[in-house]
C-alpha cells in the first residue's frame, strides 16, 4: 500500500511540475482569453443564425399570403437597413469580410483606433440588425461573410479586455483567429474555417498562433452544435455510381461558375463606382427595392433571400433542372443588394447562383439524379472560386457542407479550373479590392484625427 502511495505521490508531483512550468502557465493564460472569446462566438453566431433564419421565413410565409406586399417589403426593409447602418456604423455594411481583412493589414498601434471603426461591438450589433432588415425585405444577402466580422469584433473586444499584466499573442492573432471561428461556426465547417484562415487572411506563419486558431474553431463549433445540433449546412446528396465521363461535366460547370462568379463581383463593383459621389442613395435604393419586387412578382421570386432554398431543391428533390431566368435572377439579386450599403453577406448568395448554374447546365447536358447532384455541387464550388479567389477554401466548405468525401476530386477539379477561368475576368478577388477602400479610409480618418 505503502508504494501505491509513494508512486501516487511521485506521478501528481510530475503533474504539479508540468502545471506551473513558466512556458506551460504562459500558454495556458494566453488560450484562456480565445477560448472566452470561442464561446461567446459560437454563442452569438447560434442567436443569429435564428433570427436570420426566421426573418427569411418570415418574408416568404407573408408572400404566401399576399404576393403583393413585396412592393412595400424590399424598398423600405432596404431603405431602413441601408439608414441604420449610415446612422450608427457605416463600415457594417457590406459582407464583412474585406473590413476584417483590413483590420488586419491595419494591426498595429498607430492604427489601433481606426481599427475600431471596422471591429467593435457596436459595429457587430449593427451588422445584425441590417441584415435582418436586407433578408426580411428580399434582398439576396447571407449571413456567414457578418458572422465573421461579428466574431472578429468579438475577439477584438475580448483581446482589449485583457489586463496589461496578462499574456498575450498579438492582436492580428486574435482578429484573424476570430474571423475563422466565426466562419467555422456560421458553416458548421471547422476545416473550412481553418484554410480560410491560412488561405485567405494569414499573412504571418501559422505556427505562431496555429493552437489558438484550432481551439479557436473547436470550441466555437462546439458551442454552436450544443444549440445547433451537428447539423450539415446542406445535407447528404446522392453522388454514388457516377459515370467516368462526368468529369467533363465539373470542367464545365467549373468553367461557366467560375466565369460568372468573377462577372457578377466586377458588376457588383462597377455599379458600386458609378453611384458614389451621386448624392442620390436613397433614391437607389428605392428604385433598387421595387426593381428587385418587381423582378420577384411579375418574372421569378428566386431572386429572394439568401437561396439556400434552391441549394437544398437541386440537391435533395427530383426536380434537378432550373431555369435560365432562375440563374440569372440568383446572379441579378447579389449585384442589386450589395450595393445598396446594408449589411449582407454574398458567400451564401454566391453558393446559391452557383447550384443554379450547375444545375441549369446539368439540364442542358441532360444530366439526371446522382451525375446532376455532382454538377450542381461543382457549380457551387467554383461560383464561390470565382468570387472568393480561395479554391481551396472553396472546396473545403462544399465537403464539409455535405459530408460526401468521395467526391473530393471533383470539388477539388472544380476549384482549381474556376481559379483560372476567373483570372481571365479579373486577377484581384472581390475581397482584395474592396478591402483596399477601407483602409483608405481608416488612414483618412485617422489623419484627420476622427
Amino acid at each position: 500500500m505503502q508504494r501505491w502511495v509513494a508512486r501516487f505521490r511521485v506521478r501528481l508531483k510530475r503533474i504539479f511540475d508540468v502545471i506551473t512550468n513558466d512556458k506551460i502557465k504562459t500558454n495556458i493564460l494566453e488560450a484562456i482569453p480565445f477560448w472566452i472569446a470561442s464561446l461567446i462566438t459560437g454563442l452569438v453566431a447560434v442567436a443569429y443564425t435564428k433570427l436570420f433564419n426566421y426573418s427569411e421565413h418570415l418574408l416568404h410565409s407573408t408572400l404566401h399570403g399576399a404576393k403583393w406586399a413585396i412592393f412595400i417589403m424590399a424598398p423600405a426593409s432596404f431603405l431602413f437597413a441601408w439608414y441604420l447602418t449610415k446612422l450608427f456604423a457605416p463600415n457594417a455594411k457590406g459582407s464583412g469580410i474585406p473590413q476584417v481583412m483590413a483590420a488586419i493589414d491595419l494591426s498595429s498601434s498607430k492604427y489601433d483606433k481606426g481599427i475600431s471603426r471596422l471591429l467593435s461591438v457596436r459595429i457587430a450589433l449593427v451588422k445584425i440588425g441590417s441584415s435582418l432588415a436586407m433578408v426580411f425585405g428580399g434582398g439576396a444577402v447571407g449571413r456567414e461573410g457578418p458572422t465573421i466580422q461579428i466574431a472578429g469584433s468579438i475577439f477584438r473586444m475580448v483581446n482589449k479586455w485583457i489586463p496589461s499584466s496578462w499574456p498575450r499573442l498579438s492582436q492580428k492573432s486574435y482578429m484573424l483567429t476570430g474571423a475563422a471561428a466565426g466562419l467555422a461556426a456560421a458553416f458548421n465547417t471547422p476545416l473550412g474555417g481553418i484554410v480560410f484562415a491560412i488561405e485567405e487572411l494569414a499573412r504571418v506563419h501559422i505556427s505562431f498562433f496555429r493552437s489558438a486558431l484550432f481551439t479557436a474553431v473547436i470550441i466555437a463549433g462546439l458551442a454552436a452544435q450544443g444549440f445547433l445540433g451537428p447539423y450539415l449546412y446542406l445535407g447528404y446528396p446522392d453522388v454514388q455510381h457516377l459515370s467516368p465521363f462526368i468529369f467533363i461535366g465539373v470542367v464545365l460547370a467549373a468553367i461557366a461558375s467560375g466565369l460568372l462568379g468573377a462577372i457578377m463581383c466586377r458588376l457588383i463593383l462597377n455599379l458600386m463606382r458609378r453611384k458614389r459621389g451621386t448624392g442620390k442613395t436613397v433614391v437607389y435604393i428605392l428604385i433598387t427595392g421595387l426593381l428587385v419586387a418587381a423582378i420577384a412578382y411579375f418574372l421569378n421570386d428566386d431572386i429572394l433571400g439568401s437561396g439556400k432554398d434552391i441549394m437544398n431543391k437541386t440537391l435533395f428533390t427530383t426536380n434537378k433542372h432550373v431555369s435560365w431566368e432562375t440563374m440569372l435572377a440568383r446572379i441579378i439579386g447579389p449585384v442589386l443588394s450589395f450595393n445598396v450599403g446594408a449589411a449582407g453577406g454574398i458567400f451564401a448568395p454566391s453558393l446559391a447562383a452557383g447550384a443554379s448554374v450547375g444545375s441549369y447546365l446539368s439540364g442542358l447536358l441532360g444530366i439526371v439524379g446522382a451525375n446532376a447532384n455532382i454538377l450542381i455541387l461543382s457549380g457551387m464550388v467554383g461560383f464561390l472560386t470565382g468570387v472568393t479567389r480561395t479554391p481551396f477554401t472553396s472546396a473545403i466548405l462544399v465537403l464539409e457542407m455535405t459530408d460526401r468525401h468521395s467526391v473530393i476530386f471533383h470539388l477539388m477539379l472544380a476549384a482549381l479550373i474556376s481559379n483560372i477561368a476567373a483570372l481571365i475576368i479579373d486577377k484581384h478577388s472581390f475581397y482584395e479590392q474592396l478591402k483596399e477602400g477601407y483602409k483608405e479610409d481608416v488612414k483618412e480618418a485617422i489623419a484627420e484625427g476622427k
